[in-house]
């Protein structure tokens, strides 16, 4: 079997409100899949992450820089292919654009693989673990509004996502300590006591600032405290896991298995995030992994971005063995973002139905059990949603 075309399709649709986080605010929603198709009529679906023009630069990255490289290779050699591109591309980048762009390509290659052996994929990365996952609902984005009427709104808008049957929450902060602070606190009034409730920051704060909001959060009980600084400020996570209570969590912006073993040898993390469709897809997650748990520190896939995403971490949540260990172990949560997603809701041709799910099975979700990823996307759904670019 030989790959003949990788094609890349960047979707794309107004949202129906104006959303943000602590870097900037956006009014589309877009996904970057990956399809890779072979001579013997097989087709793996993968997706990149990266939102808006970032996709459309990595739609050229795939097309037209790795397409190349591996054009009439056997599709089941991953490993060869993944360590190919990645020297041709090291002296171009090592991280950012060119590692999200492969990360989709070999999402799909992972899909073709377990199409041809007729299972899916967490079969293929030795057997689940565990037949469904706990879910946890995030919102409270952003929105250009003063502060007190934001923290009526994230009062009410954690209150929902609970009553939803989520097992936690997580929600986005950004508009400086103090301000933060109250929307934290609103959170916590809107979910109640005993609620496990996570923050957000995408690295907003400096060092000193992230201790500010830090310390308000172990008052209030938070879960986790998520990129409190910026990635490169490795030495700043490890202050802040030194000095805090709460768990300090990070790692969506961390690309392969180098830049992450200096972040867990700095012992920096106490929850790792991964982002598979960023940091160089399944082939390089499962390195990862591997180097999280040789350094005992337990992970919580980061997931943003359609239902191909979503399937794939669940494939990776159910074959992540126990950290660890023991009857009652430390168990994985999958992310899902309650905020309008039609890329994830209405992409496939047999939808997830996520939500639908949590409310039924008290807040876990099912693994998927067809061959691959275990998921299909209507063609016709994404000839509608795709952009030119």
């Amino acid at each position: 079997m030989k790959i003949t075309r990788i094609t890349s399709h960047v979707l794309q649709y107004d949202m129906p409100e104006v959303l943000g986080y602590s870097q900037q605010y956006y009014d589309r929603r877009t996904t970057h899949l990956v399809e890779v198709q072979t001579d013997e009529g097989m087709t793996g679906w993968g997706e990149c992450f990266g939102p808006g023009n970032v996709a459309v630069a990595n739609k050229s990255i795939v097309e037209k820089v790795i397409q190349p490289m591996v054009l009439g290779m056997d599709p089941l050699d991953k490993d060869v292919i993944w360590h190919k591109v990645y020297n041709l591309l090291r002296d171009h980048g090592q991280s950012g654009m060119p590692i999200q762009a492969l990360s989709g390509v070999d999402i799909a290659l992972w899909d073709i693989a377990g199409k041809v052996s007729g299972l899916p994929l967490h079969k293929l990365l030795g057997g689940a673990h565990r037949n469904s996952v706990p879910c946890y609902g995030y919102g409270m984005m952003l929105r250009d509004e003063p502060v007190d009427d934001l923290a009526r709104r994230f009062e009410d808008e954690a209150a929902q996502i609970k009553a939803m049957g989520f097992t936690a929450t997580k929600m986005k902060t950004g508009f400086g300590p103090k301000p933060d602070v109250k929307l934290c606190e609103a959170v916590r009034r809107g979910v109640g006591d005993g609620f496990r409730f996570m923050v957000d920051a995408n690295h907003a704060y400096t060092t000193s600032d992230a201790f500010y909001v830090g310390r308000a959060l172990e008052e209030l009980d938070a879960y986790w405290f998520e990129e409190p600084v910026a990635p490169e400020d490795i030495d700043g996570y490890r202050e802040l896991r030194a000095g805090l209570k709460i768990n300090i969590s990070g790692g969506e912006a961390v690309f392969n298995r180098w830049a992450w073993r200096h972040l867990l040898e700095n012992r920096g993390l106490d929850i790792a995030q991964p982002e598979v469709c960023a940091l160089g897809g399944i082939s390089e997650y499962l390195r990862v992994l591997a180097l999280c748990h040789a350094h005992f520190t337990p992970v919580v896939n980061h997931v943003w971005g359609s239902a191909i995403a979503v399937a794939t971490n669940l494939h990776l949540l159910a074959s992540m063995p126990a950290l660890p260990g023991g009857l009652h172990p430390w168990e994985p949560m999958l992310e899902f973002d309650t905020t309008d997603n039609k890329f994830r809701d209405d992409l496939l041709t047999v939808p997830l139905e996520i939500q639908k799910q949590v409310k039924a099975n008290n807040g876990r979700v099912t693994i998927p059990t067809g061959p691959g990823l275990g998921v299909e996307p209507n063609r016709d759904f994404i000839t509608h949603y795709t952009i030119d670019g």
